[in-house]
């Protein structure tokens, strides 16, 4: 069963059936739909009076690997990012060394890992995670500090999970920034990496973690505002080559 749709010109198809096989499911009264406009696609949630209204615009080519976070990980084969990763990991090593500051016991502003959030964003979680765990081992090993956790690689891949759910494939807003930065400060900063540090070095929970508490709580506008201004600048820039 088709519509016409006045404001696009184009037939709806309300049946629930989709081309190439898929169905789609409703939401109450409202019928899902999919509209054609030479190679857009128009994915609507409601029909009204022959309009398609609401919806995503995307590019017939993208949908099998952009619309599903898991299936970012095919990037991998893509020379361009492959070559991209590199890039980012050797600037994190690079800004892990000379760009650090510091403002009394609780603000440390670091930048080493915004190439990461870049990945996590461009690329997925998934991705996102293999470059966190691998930057995590990286840089270990270029520091010889002590021996190493593999939990403190967990956390940098759960990080990467986490940013990339949050970003990847999603317009750049604030709330969803900082939705982001929260939830790793509680997941990862509070909970995981308190864990390791009671695991490593004895040190009672109950003593280290309101300080823990403080320091994630100043630093999280610092970390949402940087995030925020920096892929919105990545979004402009350096997005629209890898969406080719």
């Amino acid at each position: 069963m088709f519509m016409q749709s006045r404001r696009y010109s184009v037939k709806c198809q309300i049946d629930r059936e989709l081309l190439f096989g898929r169905r789609v499911l409703t939401r109450g009264s409202s019928v899902a739909s999919r509209c054609y406009i030479k190679d857009i696609d128009i994915y609507a949630s409601d029909v009204v009076e022959g309009n398609c209204k609401g919806g995503i615009i995307m590019s017939q080519k993208s949908i099998a690997t952009h619309t599903n976070t898991f299936a970012s990980i095919s990037r991998l084969k893509e020379t361009k990012v492959l070559t991209f990763c590199g890039m980012m990991g050797a600037l994190a090593i690079v800004l892990g060394y000379v760009a650090t500051i510091k403002f009394g016991p609780y603000i440390r502003i670091g930048f080493s890992g915004l190439p990461n959030q870049v990945v996590d964003y461009l690329f997925g979680p998934w991705i996102g995670a293999i470059f966190g765990g691998t930057m995590d081992v990286v840089k270990w090993f270029l520091s010889g500090d002590g021996d190493f956790f593999p939990g403190f690689t967990i956390t940098a891949m759960v990080g990467a999970i986490i940013y990339g759910l949050f970003t990847y494939n999603k317009p750049v807003k604030l709330w969803r920034v900082i939705a982001a930065q929260l939830t790793v400060k509680i997941v990862c900063n509070l909970v995981l990496n308190t864990l390791w540090l009671n695991l490593l070095y004895g040190q009672a929970i109950a003593a280290i973690l309101p300080g823990r508490i403080v320091s994630n709580a100043v630093m999280l506008p610092v970390d949402t505002a940087i995030m925020f201004i920096m892929l919105t600048a990545v979004r402009t820039t350096i997005k629209p080559f890898f969406d080719k």
